[in-house]
């Protein structure tokens, strides 16, 4: 499989593709933030579907919105497989597994170790797009590695705290299979329309949480569920469609790179909110992580 080059954006396409990936980074992070806070009250699977139901919702009245007045066309065959195939991995696998990993880490170390994912996403788009595995993708990967071994010395030797690192991990692999399936979907389907058929069929993945979900919000807070369905609406209703906007208009490498900020904003609001901060070990393991990832974007 080989990517086409797309003809270079506009400098205003560009600069409105630089605002909705700011827009993705900043409630990303608050994300990490509120499912830590979250995950006392909220198990990883109701959690997702209290988030991907109102997104599922929120979703359809913009894409009802925008076919009013232009028209959008479903996609159909390979391109609806793929789009399905991204959503149940990305909204509904990714949002299980990093909810799940929360439950044992901070939203710092769980937001670093998501991040490995652009070293994954280099050697996915060197394999499958011909992008090239250049020496500096090796080494970067090596460094993360490193990286990555002295966050998990840092978690403890509890069952626990090893599983959140695997979860960590797991949502890593499970965003960048998404990302690289992304840039494919979005070749020959609208951004909204693709992330509203990727959330719908995230959101049907996780309705068998349902009994579980209703059990749970009756015993907790209501700003529990009023934190999950904001969870909807902005990083994912909103975070999600300006992140397919800005995948339609910028390089993927450009994307990734931008993504690292993602733990330093969460560890910052984690602080101010949470009280709450990663061990210096862990941030140091993190601050490795994310120059291996520095390192492998470079060329050789």
């Amino acid at each position: 499989m080989t990517t086409t080059v797309n003809a270079p954006a506009a400098p205003a396409t560009r600069a409105s593709a630089t605002v909705a990936m700011s827009v993705t980074i900043l409630l990303w992070a608050s994300a990490f933030v509120v499912i830590r806070w979250a995950a006392p009250y909220l198990s990883p699977g109701p959690l997702a579907l209290l988030r991907l139901l109102p997104a599922a919702v929120a979703m359809t009245a913009f894409v009802f919105v925008r076919a009013r007045r232009s028209g959008l066309r479903v996609p159909t065959g390979r391109p609806l497989a793929l789009t399905v195939g991204y959503g149940v991995a990305w909204f509904a696998g990714y949002t299980v597994a990093l909810n799940w990993a929360e439950h044992h880490l901070d939203a710092g170390t769980a937001a670093m170790l998501v991040n490995v994912a652009p070293i994954l996403i280099a050697l996915g788009a060197g394999l499958f797009f011909g992008e090239g595995l250049p020496k500096p993708l090796f080494l970067g990967t090596g460094i993360a590695l490193i990286g990555v071994v002295l966050i998990g010395s840092t978690t403890g030797s509890g069952h626990s705290d090893l599983l959140g690192l695997a979860l960590g991990l797991l949502a890593a692999l499970l965003y960048t299979v998404s990302l690289l399936t992304q840039k494919v979907v979005l070749r020959s389907v609208d951004p909204l329309v693709a992330t509203w058929t990727g959330c719908v069929a995230g959101m049907l993945a996780t309705l068998p949480f349902a009994g579980q979900a209703l059990g749970e919000v009756v015993q907790a807070p209501a700003s529990a569920t009023v934190a999950a369905i904001l969870l909807g609406i902005g990083p994912t209703a909103i975070g999600f469609s300006t992140w397919a906007y800005a995948q339609s208009h910028l390089a993927t490498g450009r994307l990734a790179a931008a993504s690292l900020i993602i733990p330093v904003v969460a560890m910052i609001i984690s602080a101010i909110t949470l009280r709450e901060l990663p061990p210096v070990p862990a941030i140091i393991g993190g601050l490795i992580c994310l120059g291996g990832v520095v390192v492998s974007r470079r060329r050789a």
